[in-house]
């Protein structure tokens, strides 16, 4: 039994031994705000671009069902809502944990969580994958490599969902400061590739304050990036 201190997120708690998707299964309900769909292992987990998400059991897979009441502008700033409370949970750990645009968390420059958010109606889901006591693939990282022991599921999806819950508060009354909160923990200055519409090279200078990358080209263009994906090139 889960002793939450939380106001919204985690007032309802729905769990799968093994699912398709956390975030599927949350877009077909009919549930409150804050209601959680958790599970073992997800068979079509997914990340960004449609990418497969591996998800066995060991893992931390999760999705959070919001209604928030704010300007169109602000829902896609809820990913770094997810992204902040996963560092946090991490700090929690002893574990430093940095963001990588728009979406990823790195561990030592290896991914160990990934966030994903869809908008149906009035619901945004906020999709949450941690790699805790899982194997991983070559690029990923999970809690238990970095600590060198296994640690309680239980224990983090808990931190999780208080951090999460708190974070929720601020991001209702103040869109921005999330933003300004994930800049601090974003892996910045650094050259990155992004690929979307065709592919641009640069600096990732900063985010500004709609949660856009600023990219500074080789020319000393600035160009402002809605949507892509990103990779590190000095990995």
């Amino acid at each position: 039994m889960l002793s939450l201190k939380t106001s919204i997120i985690g007032k309802k708690v729905i769990y799968y031994q093994e699912i398709s998707s956390t975030n599927d299964v949350a877009k077909s309900l009919d549930v409150e705000e804050g209601t959680v769909i958790v599970a073992d292992r997800q068979t079509k987990g997914r990340g960004r671009l449609n990418r497969k998400w591996i998800s066995p059991e060991g893992g931390l897979w999760l999705s959070v069902v919001l209604k928030p009441k704010v300007a169109p502008q602000d829902i896609p700033k809820i990913v770094f809502l997810g992204a902040i409370g996963v560092v946090r949970t991490l700090e929690e750990l002893s574990i430093p944990g940095r963001i990588k645009w728009p979406n990823d968390v790195l561990v030592n420059f290896r991914k160990i969580s990934g966030i994903l958010t869809e908008k149906v109606g009035e619901k945004v889901i906020l999709g949450i994958g941690i790699n805790v006591n899982n194997n991983t693939p070559e690029n990923g990282i999970a809690v238990k490599d970095v600590l060198g022991k296994e640690v309680s599921l239980v224990h983090v999806f808990k931190i999780l969902l208080e951090n999460l819950d708190e974070l929720y508060e601020i991001y209702l009354k103040s869109p921005g400061t999330i933003v300004e909160l994930a800049r601090e923990l974003m892996i910045l200055n650094v050259p990155v590739k992004v690929l979307g519409n065709g592919e641009v090279v640069g600096i990732a200078e900063d985010i500004d304050e709609d949660g856009r990358l600023v990219l500074r080209l080789g020319n000393g263009e600035i160009r402002k990036i809605i949507y892509g994906d990103v990779s590190l090139r000095f990995l």
